[in-house]
């Protein structure tokens, strides 16, 4: 494969596995990694392939053009096909409660800005990374399809619902080789721990309450990083411009349930759960339909949540120090001393 990769936000949770998982199966591929390093984007992330010849970091801004420029200068100096893979977003439901501008300006405008540029620089195919909240929630029963109607329900999800129909208008108007991928909850190493997952590990190790929202049997879909970056993969090398495809794990859980998962692998009482007042507008129950890509592109996912939830415990047991400097801050550090002041 001779080709230079565009990676956005690649020094986030998902953009950076992809960005490791890159590096061990397609070795040959040239990667340009532009990040803006927000808080949620630790170059920290990216340290085994720090020494890699065939990563380039970018600092840069999704939503100025001159930022984007420079790492798509970067990316044709590198030379070969020219693919964008498009991670870069605010992604966090209860900060976009809080605020939806900034979500509106990266999610919507960013990339607005990205597909511009893309089309300017000639690339061969863009694949937009979005998530199953642009449709809605669910009742008990049910799956979302790439057919069901977008209805998203968070300023977040309205944001990325908004970015996804830029990427179908680009392909539709410019003839832009483009795909849309839709996941349901990740869950793995190197994921911000203001997230559910590492949240609860985190205070769970520490004997700390574990806030649980409303009745805690809020379902969601849970999908290991490294099966969703292989799914990306496939949709990149293989997935159909114009289409949208499904990523989900097959493994529904109610919030309550994954936290007894967790608690019981660290051996912690249930008596550390503690229910919080409810966010606003909580969507009820996700559920992933994957079965297109599994029959277009043969991806189905290689872990279990058995095996998977214990690996992505360990991970953050053995990289404690990783998390501490997250939660605390010092993670920011890390870019001066590898490269000086931001």
């Amino acid at each position: 494969m001779n080709s230079t990769i565009l990676v956005t936000g690649g020094a986030g949770f998902i953009g950076s596995n992809f960005v490791h998982m890159l590096a061990e199966i397609r070795p040959d591929a040239r990667v340009v990694n532009l990040d803006a390093l927000t808080y949620a984007g630790n170059l920290e992330n990216l340290e085994p392939v720090a020494k890699n010849d065939k990563h380039r970091f970018v600092q840069g801004d999704i939503t100025k053009a001159e930022d984007v420029e420079k790492a798509f200068q970067e990316a044709q100096e590198q030379g070969g096909d020219l693919y964008v893979v498009h991670f870069a977003a605010e992604s966090h439901v209860d900060r976009s409660i809080v605020s939806g501008a900034p979500f509106v300006n990266t999610n919507v405008l960013g990339t607005q800005i990205l597909l511009d540029a893309s089309r300017r620089h000639g690339v061969k195919k863009f694949v937009h990374v979005s998530t199953d909240e642009v449709y809605g929630s669910l009742g008990d029963t049910g799956l979302f399809t790439e057919e069901t109607p977008l209805a998203p329900n968070s300023p977040y999800s309205a944001s990325k619902a908004g970015s996804d129909l830029l990427v179908r208008a680009a392909v539709h108007t410019h003839g832009f080789q483009a795909c849309i991928t839709r996941c349901s909850n990740n869950y793995g190493p190197y994921q911000f721990p203001e997230k559910f997952l590492p949240l609860m590990i985190a205070n769970a190790t520490e004997g700390k309450s574990i806030p649980v929202y409303g009745d805690g049997m809020y379902v969601r879909d849970w999908l290991f990083v490294r099966d969703h970056c292989e799914a990306i993969l496939a949709v990149l090398e293989k997935g159909r411009s114009g289409e949208a495809y499904n990523i989900g794990g097959n493994n529904e859980l109610a919030n309550l349930v994954l936290v007894r998962h967790v608690l019981r692998e660290l051996g912690k009482p249930e008596s550390l759960i503690t229910y919080v007042k409810d966010r606003p507008g909580h969507d009820r129950r996700y559920a992933i339909d994957a079965s297109k890509i599994r029959r277009e592109l043969g991806w189905i996912p290689r872990f279990t949540f058995a095996d998977a939830l214990p690996l992505t415990i360990r991970w953050y047991g053995a990289n404690s120090g990783w998390l501490q400097r997250v939660r605390s801050g010092a993670y920011r550090d890390y870019y001066a001393r590898q490269y000086g002041s931001p």
